[in-house]
C-alpha cells in the first residue's frame, strides 16, 4: 500500500472517511461480486458444494460461514449470527435453503458440514426436497477425529507424555538449545508446519528425525559437565533419549499415523476436488495399518476397529462410493481397485435418480464402455493419463463416447470433500464486529465481512504456494504443550488437552521454505519390532481388546 501511494507523487489525497466507509466499501463489495459472478457459470457446468460450518468465538457467539466451492475458486456467501436462533434441524435446514435458493438447486451437487446430529437432521429435510443433493461430513474433521481416538489410547497418550518432556526441556534450556542449532543441517523439533491437524504424530516423526541429535547431546561432555544433566529432570530425560524402546516406539506411533496424514493432506487441500480420492484413501489407510503388524489381526485389531467406526459413522457414503468407481485412475489400476457390491450400489442409486441423471438407463449402458475401455476410452493416452490428469479434466477429454456418464461424473468428481474453506477464516467475523464496531448497521457489517473474506479467498487463489492456509496470528498457538512447562503436573490427554494439540492452527506456519516436506511422514523405511511395542512400558496394551477402540460419546 505504501509503494502505490509513493508512485502516485506528490499531491495524493487520502480519501475521506465517508469514502471509505461508503464510496470504496461499495466498491469493493461490487468488485467482489463480480468475482463470484465469474464462478456462477462454473457451477452450472460442473456443479458445486455448499460448505457450512459453525463455531463459538470468544464472546460466546455462535457464528456459521456458508461457502461455496468449485475447482474455479471458493466463493463466501454470508455468516450468520445464530447465537439468537434455536440450532435444531428445521432452522438450519431454512438457513441451507436460503443458500441452496441463491446458488440454484440444480448447481449444488452436494452440502459438506460438520457431523454434529443437528446438521444430520437438517440434511434429511433437505434432501426430502431435493433428492439429487447429498450431504457428507467434512472428510478432514473426521480423519482428525481418528487420529484423535488413536491419540487417546494409554501406550499413546504415554508415549506422547514422554515426547514432550523432552522438547519442554531442550526449548526451556537456551544454553541446551544452541548446542542443538549449531548441528549440521539442524532444523527445529517443535517447527510451524503447514498440517493443521496431528501436531501430535507431526511431532513425533520430527522428534524422532532428531534421534541421533538428541542422543549426541546427552552422552557430550557440554552436557554432561553442566549442572543440568544432574538434575532429577534432567535425568529423566536424558533416560528417555537414551531408551531405544522409546524412539522404536515412535518409530511406530508415525507408521500408523503415516497413512491417515497423507489422506488428510489431500482432503484439505482446496486446489483440487478431492471427492474421487476418500474412499480410495481410507482403503489404503486399512491395508497399510494391517501391512504394518504383518496381517496379525490380534494386532492391527484396536487401530482397524477405531478406523471403521468412523469410516462406518461418517464417510462410507454413497457418493464417495460412486466417486471411487468414476476415478480412472482407480478403475484402472486392476490389482487394487475394489469392485464390491457397494461401490457399484453407490454408482447405480446416484444413475438412478433422475435429477442427477436424465437418461439412466442410457448412463448404466456407458458403464460397460468406460469399465472395459471401449469407444473413446481406447485410446493409449486415455490409460496412460488417467492417474496424471484430474479426474473430471480426465473425463471431458475422453468421456466423450458416454455423454450421460461423463455429465455426471464432472459434476462428481469437480467437488470437495472438506469444509476447511469454512473453518480457515473463522476469526474474519470477531475480528470486523469488535466493540468499537458494534453500532455498525447491520447491512454494513455485513459487507465488510463479505469483503473481507472474498478477497481473502481471492489473494489464496492467486498466489498458491501451498495447499494449507497460512496462519492466523489472531488465534492462540496450541504449541505450547510441546514447548512450556505447566505449573501443576498434568493429565496429558485429557479432553482440554486433546483440543489444545488438534485445534485450529495448532501449528502456525512459517517462511515459504518450510513445507509439508519438513517433515516427511513417507520417509519411514526403518524395521521396527511391533510385537514388542507397549509390552515393557505399557502393561498388557494390546491385550485389553474389550477396551479398544473407545471414545467419548460427546465427541461428533
Amino acid at each position: 500500500m505504501v509503494d502505490a501511494i509513493g508512485s502516485i507523487g506528490v499531491g495524493y489525497k487520502a480519501p475521506s472517511y465517508n469514502d471509505m466507509r461508503v464510496n470504496l466499501l461499495r466498491d469493493c463489495k461490487k468488485e467482489c461480486q463480480l468475482l463470484i459472478d465469474s464462478y456462477r457459470s462454473q457451477w452450472a457446468n460442473c456443479g458445486c458444494t455448499i460448505m457450512g460450518d459453525g463455531w463459538t468465538d470468544q464472546r460466546q457467539r455462535t457464528l456459521i460461514n456458508f461457502l461455496v466451492y468449485c475447482p474455479t475458486g471458493i466463493s463466501f456467501v454470508k455468516s450468520v449470527d445464530a447465537s439468537d436462533i434455536l440450532k435444531d434441524a428445521t432452522n438450519l435446514c431454512n438457513l441451507f435453503m436460503e443458500i441452496i435458493e441463491w446458488v440454484g438447486p440444480d448447481n449444488v451437487v452436494h452440502l459438506v458440514t460438520d457431523n454434529a446430529s443437528n446438521y444430520v437432521a437438517a440434511r434429511r429435510l433437505i434432501h426430502e426436497k431435493y433428492d439429487h443433493i447429498y450431504w457428507s461430513p467434512c472428510a478432514a474433521h473426521c480423519l482428525n477425529l481418528i487420529l484423535k481416538d488413536i491419540g487417546k489410547r494409554d501406550h499413546v497418550a504415554e508415549l506422547v507424555s514422554r515426547a514432550s518432556k523432552v522438547t519442554i526441556f531442550v526449548y526451556n534450556h537456551i544454553y541446551i538449545l544452541s548446542w542443538l542449532r549449531k548441528r549440521s543441517g539442524w532444523k527445529e523439533i517443535v517447527r510451524p508446519g503447514v498440517t493443521r491437524f496431528a501436531t501430535t504424530f507431526i511431532t513425533l516423526k520430527s522428534i524422532y528425525d532428531h534421534k541421533h541429535d538428541l542422543q549426541a547431546l546427552v552422552t557430550d561432555k557440554y552436557y554432561t559437565s553442566h549442572k543440568l544433566s544432574k538434575s532429577p529432570v534432567g535425568k529423566t530425560v536424558t533416560s528417555i533419549i537414551l531408551d531405544g524402546k522409546f524412539w522404536e516406539e515412535c518409530l511406530f506411533m508415525v507408521k500408523i499415523a503415516a497413512p491417515i496424514i497423507r489422506l488428510l493432506r489431500v482432503v484439505d487441500a482446496d486446489e483440487k476436488p478431492s471427492l474421487g480420492y476418500v474412499y480410495e484413501g481410507m482403503i489404503r489407510i486399512r491395508k497399510a495399518i494391517m501391512a504394518i503388524f504383518r496381517n496379525k489381526s490380534t494386532m492391527y485389531g484396536p487401530y482397524i476397529k477405531i478406523i471403521d467406526e468412523r469410516w462406518d459413522k461418517h464417510l462410507r457414503r454413497n457418493l464417495h462410493a460412486a466417486a471411487y468407481f468414476l476415478n480412472p485412475a482407480f478403475l484402472y489400476d486392476k490389482e487394487a481397485f475394489c469392485e464390491t457390491p457397494e461401490v457399484m450400489q453407490g454408482l447405480l442409486d446416484l444413475l438412478e435418480k433422475r435429477s442427477i441423471c436424465s437418461d439412466s438407463e442410457k448412463a448404466m449402458r456407458e458403464i460397460r464402455f468406460y469399465r472395459d475401455r471401449l469407444g473413446s476410452f481406447s485410446r493409449e493416452s486415455a490409460l496412460s493419463s488417467a492417474n496424471k490428469i484430474q479426474p473430471d479434466e480426465w473425463w471431458r477429454l475422453f468421456g466423450y463416447s458416454t455423454p450421460f456418464l461423463q455429465k455426471v461424473a464432472i459434476r462428481l468428481l469437480s467437488q470437495t470433500s472438506s469444509s476447511s474453506g469454512c473453518e480457515r477464516n473463522w476469526s474474519v467475523f470477531e475480528r470486523i464486529h469488535t466493540k468499537k464496531r458494534n453500532r455498525l448497521e447491520h447491512q454494513r457489517l455485513s459487507d465488510l465481512v463479505f469483503v473481507n473474506y472474498n478477497l481473502r479467498l481471492k489473494c489464496r487463489l492467486q498466489y498458491k504456494k501451498r495447499n494449507y492456509d497460512p496462519v492466523d496470528y489472531d488465534c492462540i498457538d496450541k504449541t505450547d504443550f510441546w514447548i512450556a512447562e505447566e505449573e501443576e503436573e498434568a493429565e496429558f490427554v485429557d479432553g482440554d488437552m486433546v483440543e489444545a494439540i488438534y485445534a485450529e492452527d495448532a501449528i502456525p506456519t512459517l517462511d515459504e521454505s518450510q513445507n509439508q516436506d519438513d517433515v516427511d511422514m513417507n520417509e519411514l523405511n526403518e524395521e521396527v519390532d511391533f510385537e514388542l511395542f507397549g509390552n515393557a512400558s505399557y502393561d498388557d496394551a494390546f491385550d485389553q481388546h474389550e477396551n479398544l477402540g473407545q471414545r467419548d460419546d460427546n465427541e461428533g
